[in-house]
């Protein structure tokens, strides 16, 4: 599917923010998905990844998290700095950010109405989790990839488990040395108890970042794979 991007500048509380958008040329009303950057930025990587969204048919926005830091985009091989500027953000911040992107998606005739998803990666895979129950009236399916620190935050998103109304699929590496396998097993019930709707699956081999084919880290396979189901599970609740 054709799609055409731009760069759009939102409003927030605390200025502008950039925003990358991709979406179908056809003329229709598409859903949606946002896109949540990992911490190294709203980089090449991720631009790639929301057109590779906006093909499947959907609008599909980045938003730059890091719009109010001096420096916005780290080299993968900076993972101390990036990290650095990712334990600045707050978690209040970047839901008003995200509602931001949603306000957008409303006003847009070209997005089709009540057919919001979100997906992120790495951090961003955390705020997903957050924005399915922090905007709990307008996320309808959530993805989140790689979601680290989950458990952690006072609140922590694992908190507001009981706040999410969509359902949501979440991707962890067996190997991954940044999330713990407790954090995964308490994700696990918090969502159970919960009784939520939800998907989780664990690959054996993959390790943090797992999906970026521009890290050390990438795992074809696993990659594969969890892009076959994040493409199922959004055309099942949001087309």
């Amino acid at each position: 599917m054709d799609v055409t991007t731009s760069t759009l500048q939102l409003n927030t509380p605390d200025g502008k923010m950039e925003t990358f958008e991709a979406r179908p040329k056809e003329g229709d009303a598409h859903p949606a998905v946002i896109v949540l950057m990992e911490a190294f930025g709203l980089n090449d990587h991720i631009k790639n990844v929301t057109e590779r969204i906006a093909k499947e048919g959907y609008v599909a926005i980045a938003p730059d998290l890091y719009h109010r830091e001096p420096e916005r985009i780290v080299p993968y091989s900076e993972l101390q700095k990036a990290v650095g500027i990712m334990n600045r953000l707050k978690d209040d911040k970047v839901m008003s950010d995200v509602g931001a992107i949603i306000n957008h998606l409303k006003a847009q005739n070209y997005v089709k109405a009540g057919s919001i998803g979100v997906t992120g990666f790495c951090m961003g895979g955390r705020f997903t989790y957050l924005s399915a129950a922090h905007h709990n009236k307008d996320v309808k399916a959530a993805v989140a990839f790689y979601g680290g620190g989950i458990p952690m935050g006072n609140p922590s998103p694992l908190a507001r488990t009981g706040e999410i109304n969509c359902p949501i699929y979440l991707f962890f590496g067996g190997k991954d040395p940044l999330i713990p396998a407790e954090h995964v097993a308490q994700i696990n019930k918090a969502l159970t108890d919960h009784h939520k709707t939800f998907m989780m699956k664990l690959y054996p081999e993959a390790t943090h970042g797992f999906f970026c084919d521009e890290r050390q880290s990438y795992n074809a396979d696993a990659a594969k794979d969890a892009w076959e189901k994040t493409k199922s599970f959004f055309a099942q609740h949001l087309k």
